[in-house]
């Protein structure tokens, strides 16, 4: 597993920036900035530590699937951290295995810095090295999404 990092500067408030990106009032708002990453992209669970969420989608096919997550904490405005443990397959939930134990614990950290107006994003996340120019590819592009909504939310 390797640790990769992106940032996002956002003219917008910590509290936009992250009720936008959790989708908070709105999950589209959630599945906007998502859908780099998969144009079908939502999630069904609470946002509120311990509890357990699916991040979902569905493959061109039809067919539903995701991580199995937790929260694993969630200060409000200021950091979220996300530990995945699982794939979801159709209605199966699959939690051990070759297909989950390179990368399961793996966690996905989200943190809101203000400084003059401005909020940077930073995602760090624990990823397979399959993974690294997929991702270096898509976040960025997922959270220029991101920035372009909560600014025009804060405008």
């Amino acid at each position: 597993m390797k640790k990769i990092e992106f940032k996002e500067q956002i003219k917008a408030s910590p509290k936009i920036v992250y009720e936008t990106m959790l989708g908070l009032n709105d999950i589209a708002t959630y599945e906007q900035w998502t859908a780099k990453f998969n144009p079908t992209s939502t999630y069904e669970g609470s946002w509120k530590k311990g509890e357990k969420m699916y991040f979902t989608g569905t493959d061109e096919n039809g067919k539903r699937g995701g991580m199995i997550s937790e929260i694993a904490e969630n200060k409000p405005y200021e950091f979220v951290s996300i530990r995945h443990y699982g794939i979801l397959d159709g209605d199966n939930e699959i939690t051990s295995g070759e297909q989950v134990d390179n990368w399961a614990g793996s966690l996905e950290n989200y943190s809101f810095q203000e400084s003059n107006g401005i909020t940077t994003v930073k995602v760090e996340m624990d990823t397979m090295d399959d993974y690294i120019d997929y991702f270096k590819e898509s976040w960025p592009k997922a959270l220029n999404i991101l920035k372009k909504i909560a600014e025009n939310k804060s405008s």
